[in-house]
């Protein structure tokens, strides 16, 4: 099997299916640029070739963990055996398509690239914390939500890294 490469010089671009929401939202976290099934609608017979079409179309690795769909998507799709996500970015890893690091570049709700928030942005956030020295806040521009490294960040990027 030849494994499925990201166009030449170009970090890989991936698109996972319905399965494999906890490892979209993690390959996000790694700052890996990946799209979702879940903006086909639900109960489409057809989601499986339109899954194919885009993954070509748009020159990303289909991640999947139905075995059909990965050997119908041939040199194009990987079949992820692992049920945790830890595992699932260990086999990524491992294949040498991605490097387990945090990034927090991307939004891991709708996958647009982060900017650095403004301080208004972050005053107006509920949920900031109330002490911000020292840390440096990203903003996603479509979603309007606010990231930053603190515990969570930190306790994830520490999984990651011992995956």
């Amino acid at each position: 099997m030849s494994m499925p490469s990201a166009e030449p010089g170009e970090p890989p671009r991936f698109l996972v299916d319905r399965m494999l929401g906890t490892l979209c939202r993690y390959l996000r976290f790694m700052g890996y640029d990946t799209a979702s099934a879940t903006s086909c609608r639900e109960g489409n017979r057809k989601e499986d070739t339109l899954l194919l079409e885009r993954a070509l179309l748009e020159k990303r690795i289909l991640l999947t963990r139905d075995r059909e769909l990965a050997r119908r998507g041939g040199d194009r799709a990987i079949l992820i055996r692992g049920e945790e996500v830890m595992d699932q970015v260990r086999e990524l890893s491992d294949l040498g398509l991605i490097r387990a690091e945090l990034r927090l570049n991307r939004c891991s709700l709708c996958n647009d690239v982060l900017r650095p928030a403004t301080k208004a942005e972050v005053m107006r956030s509920p949920y900031a914390p109330r002490r911000t020295a020292g840390l440096e806040f990203s903003w996603c521009r479509k979603c309007r939500r606010l990231y930053w490294m603190g515990s969570h960040g930190k306790n994830l990027a520490n999984r990651i890294k011992e995956k």
